[in-house]
């Protein structure tokens, strides 16, 4: 190991992460990498051994409270060689003492768990491929015209940190289609819909009920027919799986939610889709 490193990525070397990550069938977006990026632009590492990149990981830290890991990923040939757990070390070192969040694989979190974090839900992968187009609510507006900062203060209701630069590299790019349910003059959820390597995914889905929920769940699908459509659902949120069981999406996979310190507490049944499982 003389000639093994742990260093940071560049910018440009997050790609081969988002590759990675499209390999071990995650199903990345096309921008995933710049929006990720522009949370912490220090957040990335790698392992080089003799050079040549065998293994990345993720810590992005939000605030001085709050990071969270992904990317987790060694080359085949190399794991179970001891170059993953110094990727992490690193990674735990750079986080300090803020809490951390991570979304783990089943076959993962037992390892997760020697490190310190405590399971809080599991969240289940769905898909769906909608065929017809279906009428939208007029209250559903782009999020373009809603205010920016009002986004950023509900949002922030539905994470564990405030998160401008990602929302505003999140909701502006060519492949992405946000959507809000505005009543009254009040936000009541808002939602969006990437392309990814296969199919679209939805997330973030925020909303005040399972109402909002479904019909901006509904609007978002107009823009992925006839493509799988992937919606990532905290288990708890009992609304949110009973609207995938009337749509008759398909199980894909899963993950656990696990957090390094205390569970933030974070308002599940508003929740019907994370954001994105590589970043909270």
């Amino acid at each position: 190991m003389s000639d093994y490193n742990v260093e940071r990525m560049t910018k440009d070397e997050i790609k081969l992460a988002v590759d990675w990550a499209a390999r071990e069938g995650w199903n990345p977006g096309a921008n995933d990498a710049d929006c990720f990026h522009a949370i912490d632009p220090k957040g990335f590492f790698k392992g080089t051994l003799n050079g040549e990149t065998i293994g990345c990981a993720s810590a992005l830290i939000y605030d001085d409270k709050f990071a969270f890991c992904g990317f987790y990923i060694v080359d085949p040939e190399h794991r179970a060689s001891g170059y993953g757990i110094q990727i992490t070390r690193a990674r735990l070192d750079y986080i300090g003492d803020r809490n951390a969040g991570l979304d783990g694989v089943v076959d993962m979190q037992d390892k997760y768990a020697r490190l310190g974090y405590e399971m809080a839900h599991r969240s289940i992968r769905y898909a769906h491929t909608p065929t017809e187009s279906k009428d939208v609510y007029p209250q559903i507006i782009p999020v373009g015209q809603v205010p920016f900062y009002d986004l950023v203060d509900f949002d922030a209701k539905h994470f564990f940190a405030r998160r401008e630069s990602f929302l505003d590299c999140w909701l502006n790019q060519s492949t992405h289609t946000g959507l809000a349910l505005v009543d009254d003059g009040t936000l009541k959820g808002y939602g969006l819909i990437r392309k990814c390597e296969t199919g679209h995914k939805i997330g973030p889905l925020f909303a005040d009920d399972a109402e909002v929920a479904e019909a901006l769940y509904q609007a978002l699908c107009n823009h992925g027919l006839n493509e799988p459509v992937y919606l990532d659902i905290p288990e708890p949120n009992t609304a949110g799986i009973e609207m995938a069981k009337r749509y008759e999406m398909d199980y894909v996979f899963e993950c656990g939610r696990m957090y390094l310190k205390d569970d933030p507490g974070l308002p599940l049944q508003n929740i019907f889709g994370i954001t994105t499982f590589e970043a909270g």
